[in-house]
């Protein structure tokens, strides 16, 4: 079996936040979250990472993330592009973003010929996920029919802003740690004390039990998950195109989801009790920074990541 390949999603620009948050350094040396990220997972043992970006920021790409690191770990670049679409299909008149995390994934699969994780760009995931996913990949698998996934389930209080909502995907899973569901969450906010969501814009709020776990789309997948999402994407356009033309997404937790309903794939969700750290609102970098800065301080990252 080859070894586990970092997948890194960083064709998004950050709508909420301003601008191209990836690129936005959190210390004084310079680095981005990204950084961090792709450190942790070359100290778990992973050697090569593939980022997903537009082809018009591969220039600004490497020069302030992917050069520094590349004496490092290999690199390797892929472009999402609107117009990535199987044979048959075209992109709708009007229409301006990719269509979703699934779909990025999805450029990659000349690039991948073994086990793979994915990350988003943007947020800070911690050593210990990194270090859990590799493990689950690179350990032998047992003899099933079934596909065998992983994820990182995040505590949900450990995953919030103060500035905002975020949107997360609330898992529920079975007795031996193996993923039942994922309910998408697009706002969920702190309010008294408690983490809620609202599905009509605030008339009405439903608290999300503390401890909860929650996807923030880190996930561990076996090579014949890319040969699944070539097979689903043309039918996910056939079936949105129509009504949603200019927004329809095709995502990677909806894909898992289809396959855990047709007993195809199960997915382990390894719960880590690390902090999330991210830049969904700009008021969120001070905090960021100023975690960083600790971690430093505690020997946990060198002030140079890449000398």
């Amino acid at each position: 079996m080859n070894n586990p390949v970092l997948v890194v999603m960083a064709a998004g620009m950050g709508s909420r936040y301003g601008g191209l948050k990836q690129m936005d350094p959190m210390d004084e040396a310079g680095h981005v979250i990204l950084d961090f990220s792709v450190y942790d997972a070359m100290l778990a043992g992973f050697e090569k990472v593939i980022f997903i970006i537009k082809k018009e920021n591969e220039a600004l790409f490497r020069e302030c993330i992917g050069d520094r690191m590349s004496g490092r770990i290999k690199t390797e670049y892929v472009y999402q592009e609107l117009d990535a679409l199987p044979e048959g299909f075209e992109v709708p008149d009007g229409r301006e973003k990719p269509f979703g995390t699934g779909h990025a994934v999805l450029c990659c699969k000349d690039n991948i010929d073994g086990p793979f994780a994915v990350i988003n760009a943007d947020d800070f995931y911690g050593r210990n996920a990194f270090q859990m996913i590799y493990d689950f990949l690179s350990a032998p698998k047992q003899d099933t029919e079934m596909y065998q996934y992983v994820m990182a389930g995040y505590v949900i209080e450990n995953t919030l802003t103060e500035h905002g909502s975020v949107a997360r995907g609330v898992c529920q899973t079975d007795s031996e740690g193996r993923l039942i569901d994922i309910q998408e969450r697009t706002r969920i906010e702190k309010r008294d004390g408690q983490t809620m969501y609202t599905e009509d814009d605030g008339a009405s709020w439903v608290t999300i039990p503390r401890g909860s776990l929650v996807s923030m789309n880190m996930w561990g997948f076996e090579q014949n998950f890319l040969d699944e999402l070539e097979a689903r994407f043309p039918v996910f356009l056939n079936e949105n195109l129509s009504e949603n033309p200019l927004k329809c997404e095709f995502f990677l937790p909806s894909a898992v989801s289809q396959l855990m309903e047709e007993n195809k794939a199960g997915v382990t969700v390894l719960r880590t009790d690390d902090r999330w750290y991210g830049v969904t609102y700009k008021e969120d970098k001070a905090a960021v920074m100023q975690a960083i800065a600790a971690f430093k301080a505690n020997g946990v990252y060198p002030e140079y990541l890449w000398k």
